[in-house]
This record gives structure tokens, sequence and C-alpha cells, in this order.
């Protein structure tokens, strides 16, 4: 393949094996070798994408690249939009709102918000800031690149990348920022998007408060009870870059899965990409401007008992690109924890038993980590 003298050396490895994909996948195939070889480099997809690759490596081929939807009969829907302005000044409009936020979070397990208090300005910033990360000097990256998620900031490209469930590498790469329990040292943070971040965090975590207010008025508690058990006390923001893929029929950006959190809020650009399994359909999640993206975590079905649903989910990859997107995760994630999460017993009865075993947050994101983006879901484990 001509285009290949223009690529780094340590590249070729990873590149080479594309053609492999006309030779019906041949058995002296090294894939662990081909996944190091793409690690070491340090440089995530966008490092391909850069040294000018035409065909997608084979460790990103997947056999969801069609984005097709497994449904045989295709339906329309209208994905769930809220409006949370006025929200605590009209009594009228906070029973609507919390009867909306109650009926997506039970049915879709995803909704969007338009006027939840963030301003534009801060929104477009942070998709500026994260754009400003990834396409620095490679130089300057590698300083923030390795897997041990027990630091507070961490670089890299799919957090599963050698995980023997995973189906295949994303077509994607992210930076990830543990803002809370404890206070993250801004100093940490790479310089490029260090204040963003800061000021985001903070505009996040006040709306994410708002919003477990109202989740937990759904479930006909006391507007203090989620944050009362500890959902609000951790916070990772994942700033996530998708480069434009010269095959997108054959690679995704993000495997679907389902969050190992309590609720994640994201903020996405104008691209598009984003699907929710919904019905047994993909459904696009349009991008509308000022909104956010809520979806509800494995962690808040187990404790609602399966009240609200934690759905899947995936990113599709683009011709176009790059495509930038923000994950921020209620969680403590792999911290530390001795708290169990079992189903609130406020919710139980006889009619209604607990459907979960109780576990701890760290517990449950260690067996995700393990386990990967292997499109299973990530509590039958602890189903009773």
């Amino acid at each position: 393949m001509q285009y290949m003298t223009c690529i780094p050396p340590i590249y070729k490895m990873v590149v080479s094996n594309t053609q492999q994909i006309q030779d019906n996948f041949p058995q002296n195939y090294d894939k662990n070798s081909e996944l190091k070889a793409f690690d070491d480099t340090k440089a995530g997809v966008k490092g391909l994408v850069d040294a000018g690759i035409t065909e997608v490596p084979r460790i990103f081929i997947h056999p969801e690249g069609s984005g097709k939807s497994p449904s045989l009969e295709e339906k329309h829907f209208i994905f769930p939009l809220i409006d949370l302005e006025n929200m605590n000044n009209d009594p009228v409009k906070h029973k609507e709102i919390v009867q909306k936020i109650g009926d997506a979070s039970e049915t879709w397990g995803f909704f969007q918000v338009i006027n939840h208090g963030i301003p534009v300005s801060v929104l477009d910033e942070m998709l500026r800031g994260s754009r400003r990360f990834f396409e620095q000097d490679i130089e300057v990256k590698k300083q923030y690149y390795h897997r041990d998620y027990t630091q507070r900031v961490v670089y890299n490209s799919n957090f599963d990348l050698y995980s023997p469930k995973a189906i295949a590498v994303n077509w994607s790469d992210s930076l990830y920022s543990t803002m809370g329990p404890a206070p993250l040292d801004p100093e940490e943070l790479p310089e490029a998007c260090r204040e963003i971040i800061m000021e985001y965090s903070h505009h996040v975590m006040k709306m994410g408060c708002t919003l477990l207010e109202l989740l937990s008025e759904c479930l006909g508690l006391k507007p203090s009870h989620l944050k009362e058990m500890g959902c609000s006390e951790g916070l990772s923001i994942l700033c996530n870059y998708y480069p434009a893929c010269p095959q997108p029929e054959l690679a995704v950006g993000l495997s679907k899965h389902t969050d190992n959190d309590f609720f994640t809020v994201l903020l996405q650009d104008d691209l598009g990409g984003l699907q929710v399994l919904h019905q047994n359909q993909w459904v696009d999640v349009p991008p509308t401007p000022g909104a956010l993206v809520i979806n509800i975590g494995d962690v808040l079905q187990l404790i609602s008992n399966d009240k609200y649903k934690s759905v899947e989910h995936r990113a599709l990859s683009k011709k176009v690109g790059p495509r930038i997107s923000i994950a921020s995760f209620f969680s403590s994630g792999p911290l530390p924890s001795s708290k169990l999460y079992g189903p609130i017993e406020e919710l139980l009865s006889e009619d209604n038993p607990p459907k979960y075993r109780a576990t701890t947050l760290k517990d449950f994101y260690d067996y995700f980590s393990k386990k990967g983006l292997d499109g299973t879901s990530n509590l039958s484990h602890l189903r009773i």
C-alpha cells in the first residue's frame, strides 16, 4: 500500500493488517501485537488519521459499523426534550417537569434538557477546550497518556483496549478527569483545557444536584433523598474525540454499552452520532443547540429497583470530523469505598421485592473495567 510510505514506522504494524481484511482474516494475525503497537504510539486514533491512513486497521473492524438498527421494521420516535425554564417559580410547571422526567427515565432512560442554567458560552468553550487538548502537539499530550484510572487525569484511546471481551477498538480518544469527591488540583489538568474544565465541572455539579432532586420526586421520595444517599459526591468528566473515519461503515466511535454510574450529563457538538436503543431500534439523539443529554446509569437502575432504566447507547464513526462530546459521570468510580448501594427500602414492598444485591461503587466499577464494552449487561451479576 503506497500510503504506508508516509506513515511513521511505529504505525506500520497497526496499518499493515488492513490489507489482510481481503484475505479472509488469516490465522497468523497477532492481535495483541497490533494493539500494543497502537498503544505504544501514545497518539491515539488521531495519530493514525494524522499519519494519512485511508483504510481502517483490522483491530477497529466492528460488526455494528454499518450503524443499522437491529429492528426489521423502522419506526419513527421523537427523542424526549424537556424545558426546565421557570421550574422553581411555577408549581404547575414543576409538576409537569417531574412527570416528564419520570416518564423518560422509565421508558427511554434518556432525555434532553434545555434552559438548564449552564450558559451557552460555557458549553461552547468546553467543546473548544477539549478540541484544543486533542489537537495540540503529541509531545505535550504524551505526558498524560497512561491506563491507571486511580490517577486523577488520564489520556488514552479505549480504556478497555486489552480486554479479551472487547469486540473491537473504538474509533475515539479520550481525556478522563476525576473532579470529586476530593477536589482536583487544577494544576493536574492539561493547560489547554484547565480553566474551562474547572468552570464546567462547577456548573455541571450544580445542575446534577437539581436533577437528583427531580429524579427523587419522580420516585415519590423527598427531593433530598438521592443526594443524601451520596449520589452527587463523585464526578468525573470524560472528553471524547472522534476523528474523521475513512471507512465509517467498518468502525464505530463507541461500542454499545450502558453507563456504570448514577447518571450522566452529556454535552455533544452539532455533528451528531449518538444513538440510543429504544424498542429494539437505534434512535438518533438529535444535536440541539444549548441542550444537554441526560441518561440513567446502572447504579440508579439498581437503587430504583428497575423503576429507572439504564439503556444501551453507542456513538457512530463518521466520514466527517472530528466530533467532540463531553460526558460527566456522577459516581466515585474507582475510588476506594465501603458504602453499599442496594434497592431503596422506601420503594420496596411485598409486590416489589429487591431485584439486586447491594454493591460498592468501586466493586461495580472494577467489574465494569474488567468486562469492558462487550455488549453485555453490567447488572446481570448482581441480579437476584
